[in-house]
């Protein structure tokens, strides 16, 4: 491989990384009805971890949190399927959650390998009727924490997009009140682990979103309080990539 070849493929790979950082790119908004933040942390420059906040109405916030199987580039690629999937088949698929599902499924069934697939979570607060609508594609069940303490786990939904050719989709329906959060995450925040191979896992993290509400109203700060717990815990050792999303109801 010739010195300008070399340039060229270290150009495209920077290129390639701005371009899949500029798609997560909602750090910390706060809105009429919703306080959100995120935090993508990938082991490599690129991965297979995704965040979106969407707000398509005023009164209205949509979240995806999805994470692609495998690491790397075959990971980005994948998750770039899923993003473009996810917003051309919300244009034919309205408020139908499970229809969306279906077809973002099937796009990526027909267009990926077999070894191929996406664990995905796809939810929208609607704060006019105080009801957070989701499907939830084998992904982490994200968790609701209410201001009494209680919690409840979001896990209607099916199997991973892109895994078999006819996967069909359950919308599931939770309330949502003032000071709710709720709490989206992939498996490489919740798998980082200590010298003793321990696992951080789901209720260290709840205990630290849970701990950091309790200090502070703002999702950004939950956001880095729970990433900064984690490292405490694991000192630093992360093996895949770790997405956290936040959404406080205001």
């Amino acid at each position: 491989m010739t010195n300008e070849m070399v340039v060229d493929v270290s150009q495209d790979w920077v290129l390639a990384c701005d371009v899949q950082q500029g798609f997560m790119q909602a750090p910390c908004t706060v809105s009429n009805s919703f306080d959100y933040s995120a935090r993508c942390r990938q082991v490599r420059a690129l991965g297979g971890d995704c965040y979106n906040f969407i707000a398509p109405k005023d009164d209205r916030l949509a979240l995806v949190v999805a994470d692609a199987s495998g690491k790397g580039l075959a990971a980005a690629l994948m998750i770039a399927n899923v993003q473009s999937s996810l917003r051309t088949a919300a244009l034919f698929t309205g408020d139908d959650l499970a229809a969306l599902l279906k077809v973002v499924n099937h796009q990526l069934y027909t267009s990926s390998s077999k070894d191929r697939y996406a664990t995905l979570f796809y939810g929208v607060f609607d704060s006019s009727t105080r009801i957070l609508r989701y499907v939830n594609a084998g992904h982490n069940p994200p968790v609701i924490i209410r201001r009494d303490g209680s919690m409840h786990c979001l896990e209607i939904g099916g199997a991973p997009v892109g895994l078999f050719a006819d996967s069909e989709y359950g919308q599931g329906s939770a309330q949502i009140e003032t000071g709710d959060l709720v709490i989206a995450f992939t498996d490489g925040l919740i798998e980082a682990t200590n010298q003793d191979g321990e696992e951080w896992g789901v209720q260290r993290l709840l205990k630290a979103a849970a701990s950091a509400a309790q200090c502070s109203q703002d999702a950004g700060d939950l956001v880095n309080f729970s990433f900064n717990s984690m490292d405490d815990f694991s000192k630093g050792h992360q093996t895949d990539d770790a997405t956290l999303a936040v959404v406080r109801v205001i």
